[in-house]
């Protein structure tokens, strides 16, 4: 009976994680997971096709001195990044518009987006190794 409590404990909390970024997760997988992987670290199935492989989106932080770069995260997903026009990642600003939302870049400066946007930004940052 204990290990069938433990059970049902782990498979709540794994629920509950799950509906704190429900949207983005799915967002994630019908949108970057094709390159990125299902885990982020950018061994998708369409990676194998590419002439450029997909960058390990867990370790952005690390790759940036310990700090996660909001900006840039927000500008290479819309489009606005110049850097994306010359790679093969598509941008992905209009399949995911909708209700604007506003996150803080690690300069402290707000950023403009969406609430798609945000959400799979909150969910790459939770995701961070």
């Amino acid at each position: 009976m204990r290990y069938l409590s433990a059970g049902l404990f782990i498979l709540a909390a794994g629920a509950a994680a799950a509906q704190d970024f429900g949207p983005a997760e799915r967002n994630f997988f019908i949108h970057c997971s094709g390159c990125h992987g299902e885990d982020a670290t950018g061994e998708g199935p369409v990676s194998v096709i590419l002439d450029t492989a997909p960058p390990d989106l867990t370790r952005l932080a690390e790759r940036n001195g310990g700090v996660f770069p909001v900006a840039r995260v927000v500008y290479r997903i819309d489009g606005r990044d110049p850097v994306t026009a010359h790679t093969e990642m598509p941008e992905f600003g209009e399949p995911l518009e909708g209700a604007t939302a506003m996150l803080k870049a690690e300069t402290g400066q707000p950023v403009m987006t969406t609430e798609a946007i945000a959400g799979l930004v909150r969910w790459l940052q939770a995701a961070q190794r």
